[in-house]
């Protein structure tokens, strides 16, 4: 009887080491995942019809729906839609809109620091973020006819179809 608890006990304790180990394992590969692959940003405000496309899919967006990285934000005739990035920055749309959020990484403590994104038509209200002021050279705005570097903290934009 002794020998079965004493080995209960030493297979308890390696269980135990085991699962201790794999979850300081998985917390230290965490915030690496959850970077790469969580929302960067919410829609915050919807008005008529709009979209978000994640993953080639699209989905009715509300407030609420996650942006990721490459995502690609649509209005229709008559909709609107603001969305806030995790570093603050706003974006809001009007009618007949289309952006592609193309790269953004924020980890100010790394100093790795990125937003692009190209608007291909319609019109964009653009408030920057923190990404915009620890690194200005860091944030673009591509157009169908050029780039717009942000050095300033708020911007419009009319892309004609």
């Amino acid at each position: 009887m002794l020998k079965t608890g004493r080995k209960m006990r030493l297979a308890a304790t390696a269980v135990t080491r085991t699962m201790a180990i794999a979850m300081a394992l998985a917390c230290a590969t965490a915030p690496a995942v959850a970077q790469e692959t969580g929302a960067i940003g919410y829609v915050m405000k919807v008005s008529g019809e709009a979209t978000v496309v994640n993953d080639g899919k699209a989905v009715p967006a509300e407030v609420g729906t996650p942006l990721l990285q490459g995502s690609t934000l649509r209005t229709g005739p008559a909709g609107s839609m603001g969305v806030t990035l995790k570093d603050n920055t706003v974006m809001s749309f009007g009618p007949n809109s289309e952006l592609r959020v193309a790269e953004f990484l924020f980890a100010p403590a790394r100093n790795e620091l990125k937003l692009t994104a190209s608007i291909t038509r319609g019109t964009m209200n653009f408030i920057s973020g923190v990404i915009a002021k620890l690194k200005p050279e860091a944030v673009q705005v591509q157009t169908p006819t050029g780039t717009i570097g942000v050095r300033g903290t708020h911007f419009l934009v009319k892309v004609d179809g």
